[in-house]
């Protein structure tokens, strides 16, 4: 996972280079060096077509290492609820039970198929830059690292309400999910009663 990660990161990051070399190659009309251009073309497509594959094999072993993970942690959880006592399923909503187990995990899945990637090239891609900007003008690396900080401010503040906001978004999947499934198992109670109105009320206020 990370020679493939480091590979695909090293790969981007000297493409730009090879595009830059080509440009320099470009002096005037009438004065190019086709033959080193050719030959830088012909790298940089070969680097496309290798970063490509890389990229490819690194999601694929990002895909299987997460829904392994899920897989055991679905396991575990109905696991568990068959121990658990009556008083406990008694308290609690059904719906909100089976919404932990299939949409809860779901959105754990998402987020270690985007945190898996994006951990291990997205920090190799920050030293990488680092490196290459180093070698190539000082002052604008400085410039670079002193305001990073501020980005980092930014991206924090984000995450605490991107969290909150999903903690409170499950919460109102779980009753969703409780309402429709207590609906469906007593369809007939609701039909005895006319509650068909108020339970679509309540449906739709969650819902909104």
């Amino acid at each position: 996972f990370l020679i493939f990660a480091a590979l695909a990161v090293a790969m981007t990051l000297y493409v730009p280079i090879l595009i830059g070399r080509a440009v320099d190659l470009i002096i005037t009309k009438g004065q190019v060096d086709f033959i080193r251009l050719i030959d830088i073309l012909i790298k940089i497509a070969i680097l496309v077509v290798l970063t490509s594959l890389c990229q490819w094999l690194l999601n694929l072993l990002n895909n299987k290492v997460t829904y392994l993970v899920v897989k055991d942690i679905r396991k575990s959880a109905f696991e568990k609820i068959t121990s658990l006592p009556l008083g406990y399923l008694d308290i609690h909503q059904h719906g909100d039970i089976i919404n932990r187990i299939i949409s809860d995990v779901d959105q754990f899945a998402d987020g270690l198929l985007l945190g898996f990637s994006q951990l291990f090239t997205g920090v190799l891609t920050i030293f990488g830059t680092l490196l290459f900007m180093l070698s190539v003008n000082v002052k604008i690396t400085i410039v670079v690292l002193v305001i990073t900080p501020i980005s980092l401010i930014v991206a924090s503040f984000i995450a605490r309400q991107t969290f909150s906001m999903f903690i409170k978004q499950s919460e109102e999947k779980g009753e969703l999910t409780s309402l429709t499934n207590e609906m469906i198992e007593n369809q007939k109670v609701v039909q005895a009663f006319n509650y068909e109105e108020e339970v679509q009320k309540r449906f739709d206020e969650i819902n909104n």
